[in-house]
């Protein structure tokens, strides 16, 4: 067993999207969930497109009220199946669009990796969580993918927008709506003890 820091030993959390701030608010960096409903697979170049729809005071295709984004695009799928791989990407480069989708009633976002300070801060201010998915896992995140339906820009390929509707999908909540941040925690513990060691 690895020695870790700020993970929760309790059994991990199921939770349906869409959720309230109140689930939302709930949450805690370190908390095992598992997430079954709706979520929306969104990347960079959606993000932007968003942000342009809205400044020209358009609406957005879908409703953001209480969903849930997930920062990936997926490979082609193979037969049968409704994605290919779908690992998350890096989440930062999404960060400047943040604070606009949450003021949309955005409540959560599944990425890799850590969040600006701003966006921190700002999931504080809504009531928001950040999750962290197994960056190269994808193949078998998209086993937790029962359904996926492109609902905006199909012109932009595995960067389009799609519905998917998810099962048990496992993630780690990494930045919460009270200040707590798992990589920070992390680092921390790094810092005193140093790595985790195989025991």
């Amino acid at each position: 067993m690895k020695r870790g820091a700020g993970f929760s030993p309790e059994p991990p959390l199921r939770i349906s999207t869409p959720f309230s701030e109140e689930t939302a608010r709930a949450l805690r960096a370190g908390q095992r969930v598992l997430l079954s409903g709706p979520a929306w697979s969104c990347r960079d170049a959606a993000h932007k497109l968003m942000v342009e729809l809205l400044a020209a005071g358009d609406r957005l295709p879908f409703d953001l009220a209480g969903q849930v984004i997930y920062y990936a695009g997926p490979t082609p799928a193979r037969p049968g199946k409704p994605v290919g791989s779908l690992g998350p990407t890096t989440s930062s480069r999404m960060d400047p669009y943040v604070e606009l989708l949450l003021a949309l009633g955005l409540r959560g976002m599944i990425g890799k990796g850590e969040r600006s300070p701003e966006v921190r801060k700002l999931l504080q201010d809504y009531g928001a969580a950040y999750l962290a998915a197994a960056g190269g896992a994808g193949a078998l995140l998209a086993g937790c993918v029962r359904s996926a339906e492109v609902v905006a820009w199909p012109e932009l390929g595995a960067e389009a927008v799609r519905r998917l509707e998810l099962v048990d999908f496992p993630a780690i909540v990494a930045c919460d709506s009270v200040g707590g941040d798992l990589y920070a925690q992390a680092q921390e513990s790094w810092r005193r003890k140093g790595p985790p060691q195989s025991s």
